[in-house]
């Protein structure tokens, strides 16, 4: 096995994850992170380039002889990263670990996930789908609607495009927002209208070749700003692997009519998906039903998977791209692991950056995974509203909790916030 120049995309706490573990494996032999933070330029080198921006993107894998693209985030698969790699013979032969564009829009568009899984009989919330066209339509479906209601964005909306509504009036305050107000422009031209589910929410992923898969450690995320679980949504104020009642009952359940379907239903689609499947799972009454596919791993939930999953990473690419993922067997850490986000004050909505992070020199057990920082003049300054995961190990979950909160007691920046209940349900 030749040992790989890789190129990941992005600058969140998961990139800073996913390089510490690439940098782990004997296969890495540079990294190359775009446009990466200051934690990420620890563990190779930080480039300034758009990730939209597939001619740069090409001119850096040339240049630099990459032979290992690794898009962290969404908005490149959803863009068609892979199509333009695959369709250009001075790329194709370049490991692209994501879906092509086809693969992607179960992330990119709602309808088209609901009605996927709908055609493949995958157990999800009952729906309908609006736009502009059949909007007095759609104000007469939730005016009918059982409380509470859930609408969503059909396109991406950096992770702020969802709605509880508990009362009819605010659905219809939401529906006109998103449909007539452009609340969050094209990506809510069409909005989907979903059933309320009660349960309790993990996140599943699995890495797929296209015919197999594996199923990495699951995780389970904190979406609210404020404590008990209150408040707006943010991007993930923290996580905890593993989920306490993910035991191998349940998982059982989520393989032979989740995940399993989902992977041979692209297939008999004919769409290309060699990547990472990010399952949003609610278990309902000891059924699991999906609230969402994410076509990327997930946001903080990698900061504590890659912490528990013993395997070598790019070696699961190489065996992706080998179609050889069923002579693969994962190991999981046998340590509990959590990660708690450290926030700019204000977010998810306006919040000040450009502070000074202190106490980052502190000894600790902890990993401490850059999100939005940068540096200057040799300060890591806060660099957008989630700042720095705070990542443990713990024997127990709680073990884990004390260690990250042990940690960010050394920590500072002005405005700091953070959630004290991350794992409270346990």
């Amino acid at each position: 096995m030749k040992a790989h120049n890789i190129l990941l995309l992005g600058s969140g706490g998961r990139e800073h994850a996913l390089a510490w573990k690439l940098t782990q494996s004997p296969l890495c032999k540079a990294l190359y992170i775009a446009p990466g933070n200051a934690g990420t330029a620890q563990l190779g080198t930080n480039i300034a380039v758009a990730l939209s921006d597939f001619e740069a993107l090409k001119k850096i894998c040339i240049e630099k002889e990459i032979s290992l693209l690794f898009p962290g985030s969404e908005e490149a698969l959803v863009l068609g990263v892979w199509d333009y790699f695959k369709q250009d013979p001075a790329l194709a032969h370049i490991i692209v670990a994501g879906p092509s564009k086809a693969g992607a829009q179960l992330e990119g568009s709602k309808a088209f996930s609901k009605k996927f899984m709908q055609r493949h009989q995958i157990p999800t919330a009952a729906y309908a789908e609006f736009s502009e066209h059949n909007y007095e339509e759609g104000l007469q479906y939730l005016a009918q609607h059982a409380l509470p209601i859930v609408l969503k964005a059909d396109g991406l909306a950096a992770g702020k495009g969802v709605v509880i509504a508990f009362s009819h009036e605010e659905a219809f305050v939401a529906f006109e927002q998103m449909i007539k107000e452009a609340q969050f422009g094209a990506a809510s031209k069409t909005v989907v209208v979903e059933a309320f589910l009660t349960g309790i929410e993990l996140s599943v992923f699995a890495l797929s070749d296209g015919t197999h898969y594996v199923l990495l450690p699951e995780a389970k995320d904190y979406k609210r700003i404020g404590e008990g679980d209150k408040g707006l949504n943010t991007g993930g104020m923290g996580a905890i692997s593993p989920v306490p009642f993910a035991d191998a009952a349940f998982m059982q359940k989520v393989k032979d009519l989740i995940v399993e379907p989902t992977i041979k239903g692209l297939s008999a689609e004919g769409i290309t998906y060699q990547g990472f499947i990010f399952f949003g799972l609610i278990n309902v009454g000891g059924e699991p039903f999906v609230i969402e596919y994410n076509c990327r791993m997930g946001d903080p939930e990698t900061e504590v998977v890659m912490l528990r999953l013993e395997n070598d990473l790019v070696a699961l690419l190489e065996a992706m791209q080998a179609q050889q993922l069923d002579q693969v067997q994962v190991q999981c850490h046998p340590k509990a692991a959590c990660t708690v986000m450290l926030v700019s004050g204000g977010y998810p909505e306006a919040f000040e950056k450009g502070f000074a992070i202190k106490g980052l020199q502190a000894p600790t057990q902890s990993l401490l995974f850059h999100a939005g920082t940068k540096m200057a003049e040799d300060k890591v300054l806060t660099n957008g509203g989630r700042v720095i995961a705070v990542s443990s190990y713990g024997t127990t979950l709680k073990e884990a909790l004390q260690g990250s909160y042990d940690t960010i007691s050394q920590l500072d920046f002005q405005h700091m916030n953070y959630r004290k209940d991350i794992g409270w349900e346990f």
